[in-house]
């Protein structure tokens, strides 16, 4: 009998040994950038690519999605943003092939599609750009909590535009969980978005 109650006591005792190891285990990702898992905004999109077809997220599933809003005469913050991305594809090998970049004008008056199909490949091939109408444009900022607005310049057209710098990305599920924030390096957005493909 006083065998039987000690082994009960040891396993016991091993079951909570256990239970406390794993609760020591954190599960969640340890992600250089801001984790947005969760977040009930940035839940979709509809603007068309630079090749004229219309996108959503859904035409994306399968892929993790880097989505930055900027615009093509933005003399630091976009093209910065578009060469990081760039050394984030080398940096991730064959597993770029899982990565969609996605380039948002917040720009539609100069931004054309054939604007978008010259500049945002320039960076990687596999970029897209994406652009809608005025409207489009408000909907889609709002939607992502993007700020925009136009600087006046000395001609009418020589305008700039101030805009949140940072990127938000998907997982492969189409689901929003992280924002990058700008001027980092490739290194912590390469680390992110392999634990969000494995």
């Amino acid at each position: 009998m006083k065998n039987l109650f000690r082994l009960a006591c040891l396993l016991i005792s091993l079951t909570l040994a256990l239970s406390l190891a794993a609760c020591g285990q954190d599960s969640k990702p340890q992600f250089k950038n801001t984790d947005l898992t969760g977040l009930d905004y940035a839940k979709d999109f509809a603007l068309t690519d630079h090749t004229g077809k219309p996108r959503t997220l859904a035409d994306f599933k399968g892929k993790a999605v880097v989505m930055f809003f900027g615009y093509t005469q933005c003399p630091d913050v976009c093209p910065t943003t578009m060469a990081e991305m760039a050394t984030v594809m080398k940096q991730l090998g064959a597993d770029a092939d899982k990565v969609q970049v996605l380039f948002v004008t917040i720009d539609p008056e100069r931004d054309t599609q054939a604007l978008l199909a010259s500049y945002v490949p320039a960076f990687d091939p596999r970029f897209l750009g994406l652009y809608g109408d005025k409207a489009a444009t408000e909907k889609v900022a709002k939607e992502f909590k993007v700020f925009y607005q136009k600087v006046p310049g000395k001609t009418a057209d020589s305008y700039t535009m101030d805009h949140t710098a940072g990127s938000y990305v998907f997982d492969p599920q189409g689901r929003i969980r992280l924002f990058l924030r700008n001027g980092q390096g490739a290194e912590p957005i390469a680390h992110d978005l392999k634990l969000l493909l494995q």
